[in-house]
C-alpha cells in the first residue's frame, strides 16, 4: 500500500501533539488547592498589599515616586483607549528551518537551563499547511523548507537560459559591504536568464511643484513637532507635550535600557464626552527618523543639500499617506522634504517589497544591479526574495547602499514606503495624579516607561527602534542638561502625543473590586504600577492584589523598584533569570498555583497578563492551562476551554505583543 507523504507528515504532527497533550508541568499540592478539592480557598502565607496611611497621600516633590490624589472618581471601564502594542515593534521571526523529521514521536524534553528566546509555532495541523510546506510530493519525506512569508511566495520558479544561448554572461555583484549584509542566494543569475512574472512597475502618486505666492508666507510649525496634517484621529492634532522630567531605570550593564517619562499634560485639549487618560491606558508618540537616518537616504538619491529644507508643494493622487490616519483622497499640501522623510516615511521598520525593488530596477543605471533587482521582483527570485522578508531585518537605507545606482526620485520612492506609524506606550501610573512642582505650581503629569529596542545594523553594530530611539534622544538631551547643571527649561523639550482612542483590554477590564493577580516581564509591567496605586485608593480590595514580575537581573534590571506606593514585599514577588538561573515568571506562575486558582476563582477575580508574546505570553499561558489541569482536575482540552471563557468574560486578560 502507497502511503501519500502529506498524510505521514499530517499523522505526524497529530501524534506529537497527542503525546504532549497530557504532560503538566510539576504543580505543587497544598492544603487550599488540590485535584480532590478543586473549590479554591484564598491561600495563605502570600503577601498583600495593605493601605500604609488611610489619609490623604502626600504631594509629590520634583523627581519623587510618590503620589497625590486629584480625585476619587472612577473612569467607565468601557472607556476606549489606543491598543498597546510594546514600545517598539518587533521584527516578524518565522519558522526555523526543520531538517529532520522522525515517525517517532517524541516525549517532551526535562526542563533544563537556558537562555530565553523566543518561542515559534512551526506547523498547524491543517493538511493544506503541510500540503503548502511539502508540496504535492512523489513520496518519501522531504526536509521542509521555510513557511511562505506572503506576497507570493512558495511560488518559486527555476532560473532558464535560452535554448539558443551557448555562452553565459553571470551578473557580477555589486562589491559593497552593504550588498553583502543581503546574503542574497542568486543561483546561476545570468545576463542570459529568463525572469517571468515581473511585478508591474508600481503607481507615482506623490510629486512635487513649487510654492505658489499665495502661500509664501504661510507658517510651516515648529521642527521639532510633526507637520501639522499629521492627524492620527482627525480632527485633532498632534498635542506637543512638554517634557518635563526622564531618567533611566535601569543600571549600566543591564541587557536593555529602559527610561521613565515625566510628561506635562496640563493643558492637553478637550475633546468633548468623559474620554480622558485612563488607569492601564496608553498614550501615542508620533516618533521622528534620526537626522543621521533622513540625511543618509537623501545623500544616497544624491538630493542637494540646497532643497532638502526647501518648503515645496506636495501632490497626492489617492490614499492616506502622509496624514496617517485621515481619509483617502487626493492632497496639496505645504511642507518640505525633509519633514516628510523624517515624520511621514518609514524607513527602517517594514521588511522590503517586490515594488522597491522594481522601482529602484527601473532607476539603476548599473547593468548588473538591474538584473538582480530585476530577479527580485521575479517568479525566479522568490527564494532570495523570501529570505530578505524573513531573515535579517533590512532597512531601505541598506538597499539604497546596496545597490548604488539605483536613485529613484524622492516623490516616486515617497510612492511606495510605508507610512511612518505612531507608537503606543502603557502608562505607568495612575492618571488621575497630578504633582507640585517646585514653583509651587499644580500640574497634571503622565508617566510612561519606554525599553529601547535595538536591532544588529548591517555596518556591524547595531541601531535603535524608531520610537524608543527617537524617545531615548529626548532623555539623553534632559539627562546631559542636568548633568551639565544647564536650564532644563531652556532646552524646550516635547512629546509629540495623543490620547488614542483604541480600545486597551488592561483599561477596559480594570475594576476597582475584586482581587486580582498582576503577571508581567520587563517594561510590560509598568501599567501594573497604576493598577496598584489605583487600588490604594479602594479600602475595600486594597489587599487583594498580587504582581508577578519576571527580570532578568534584579540589580540591573528591575523597573520602579521602592516606586509602587507600599512596601513592595507585601503586594510583589520578583521573579529573577539571570543567565540562564532561577525562575522564568512562567514556573512562578505554576509555583504560586493556589494564588492563581484562587484569584481566577473569585467573585470579580482578574488575571491581567502584559509582556512580550513570544516567550513570556506563549510560556505564561501554557503555565495557566497547566495550573487549570493540576487543580481543576483537567484534562489539556478542558482547561483550555476553561481560560477561553475566563478571556471571554473578562476576567482573563492578556496584552502581549
Amino acid at each position: 500500500m502507497t502511503v501519500h507523504p502529506i498524510a505521514v507528515a499530517h499523522t505526524l504532527i497529530a501524534g506529537m501533539a497527542s503525546s504532549m497533550t497530557q504532560h503538566v508541568e510539576t504543580i505543587p499540592v497544598s492544603d487550599t488547592s488540590h485535584p480532590d478539592n478543586p473549590v479554591p480557598e484564598e491561600p495563605t502565607c502570600l503577601p498583600q498589599l495593605r493601605l500604609l496611611n488611610s489619609g490623604p497621600a502626600p504631594s509629590l516633590e520634583s523627581h519623587s515616586s510618590s503620589v497625590s490624589t486629584v480625585g476619587t472618581s472612577e473612569l467607565a471601564s468601557d472607556t476606549e483607549t489606543p491598543s498597546t502594542p510594546g514600545t517598539e515593534p518587533i521584527p516578524d521571526e518565522v519558522t526555523e528551518k526543520i531538517t529532520d523529521l522522525t515517525l517517532e514521536a517524541k516525549s517532551p524534553p526535562k526542563p533544563t537551563a537556558r537562555r530565553r528566546r523566543a518561542s515559534t509555532v512551526l506547523i498547524s495541523q491543517s493538511s493544506e499547511d503541510v500540503q503548502k510546506i511539502l508540496g504535492s510530493g512523489q513520496g518519501g519525506t522531504h526536509a521542509l523548507e521555510k513557511l511562505c512569508c506572503g506576497g507570493g511566495c512558495c511560488k518559486l520558479q527555476p532560473l532558464k537560459e535560452p535554448a539558443s544561448s551557448s555562452t553565459l554572461h553571470p551578473v557580477i555583484r555589486p562589491k559593497n559591504k552593504a550588498f553583502e549584509s543581503l546574503k542574497l542566494q542568486l543561483g546561476q543569475l545570468s545576463h542570459d536568464s529568463i525572469l517571468t512574472n515581473i511585478t508591474p512597475l508600481p503607481e507615482k502618486t506623490v510629486s512635487f511643484t513649487p510654492v505658489p505666492t499665495e502661500k509664501a508666507d504661510e507658517e510651516l510649525g515648529p521642527a521639532d513637532h510633526p507637520p501639522r496634517f499629521v492627524q492620527p484621529h482627525p480632527p485633532y492634532e498632534v498635542y506637543r507635550a512638554p517634557l518635563y522630567h526622564a531618567r533611566e531605570l535601569t543600571k549600566p550593564g543591564a541587557e536593555k535600557r529602559t527610561y521613565h517619562f515625566d510628561i506635562d499634560v496640563t493643558d492637553y485639549p478637550a475633546e468633548g464626552g468623559d474620554v480622558d487618560f485612563v488607569v492601564g491606558g496608553a498614550i501615542g508618540v508620533c516618533p521622528r527618523n534620526s537626522d543621521e537616518v533622513v540625511d543618509e537616504v537623501f545623500n544616497l538619491l544624491g538630493i542637494p543639500k540646497m532643497v532638502r529644507n526647501r518648503r515645496v508643494m506636495v501632490h497626492t493622487t489617492t490614499g492616506r499617506w502622509p496624514t496617517v490616519w485621515g481619509d483617502e483622497k487626493p492632497r496639496s499640501l505645504l511642507t518640505t522634504r525633509r519633514d516628510l522623510l523624517a515624520w511621514c516615511s518609514d524607513l527602517q521598520s517594514y521588511p522590503p517589497t517586490k515594488q522597491i525593488f522594481r522601482l529602484m530596477a527601473e532607476y539603476a543605471t548599473d547593468r548588473d544591479e538591474r538584473k538582480i533587482l530585476m530577479f527580485l521582483s521575479s517568479a525566479q527570485g522568490q527564494g532570495a526574495f523570501c529570505d530578505l522578508r524573513t531573515g535579517q531585518h533590512t532597512t531601505v537605507p541598506q538597499l539604497l547602499s546596496a545597490f548604488p545606482s539605483a536613485q529613484p526620485p524622492l516623490d516616486y520612492l515617497l510612492s511606495i514606503l510605508n507610512t511612518l506609524m505612531p507608537r503606543f506606550y502603557s502608562l505607568s501610573q495612575d492618571p488621575l495624579m497630578s504633582r507640585t512642582l517646585e514653583d509651587g505650581s499644580r500640574r497634571r503629569l503622565i508617566e510612561i516607561a519606554v525599553t529601547v529596542h535595538e536591532a544588529p545594523d548591517w555596518r556591524g553594530g547595531s541601531r535603535t527602534g524608531v520610537g524608543s530611539g527617537f524617545l531615548e534622544r529626548k532623555a539623553q538631551q534632559l539627562l546631559k542638561a542636568e548633568k551639565i547643571g544647564d536650564d532644563i527649561s531652556s532646552l524646550d523639550l516635547h512629546i509629540p502625543m495623543f490620547r488614542g482612542l483604541m480600545s486597551n483590554p488592561l483599561a477596559r477590564e480594570f475594576v476597582s473590586d475584586g482581587p486580582m493577580l498582576l503577571i508581567g516581564a520587563g517594561v510590560g509591567v509598568a501599567p501594573f504600577r497604576g493598577f496598584v496605586q489605583r487600588r490604594l485608593k479602594s479600602a475595600n480590595c486594597a489587599n487583594k492584589v498580587w504582581v508577578l514580575q519576571g527580570i532578568r537581573d534584579s540589580l540591573l534590571d528591575e523597573l520602579y523598584s521602592g516606586e509602587w506606593g507600599v512596601h513592595e514585599e507585601t503586594v510583589k514577588k520578583v521573579v529573577q533569570s539571570r543567565s540562564g538561573e532561577g525562575r522564568y515568571v512562567q514556573e512562578e506562575v505554576r509555583h504560586q498555583a493556589d494564588l492563581v486558582w484562587f484569584v481566577i476563582n473569585s467573585l470579580d477575580g482578574r488575571v491581567f497578563v502584559c509582556g512580550s508574546s513570544k516567550g513570556m505570553g506563549e510560556g505564561v499561558e501554557a503555565a495557566l492551562v497547566d495550573v487549570a489541569m493540576a487543580k481543576g482536575n483537567l484534562n489539556r482540552e478542558e482547561a483550555q476551554t476553561f481560560w477561553q471563557g475566563k478571556k471571554d468574560a473578562g476576567q482573563y486578560i492578556a496584552e502581549t505583543w
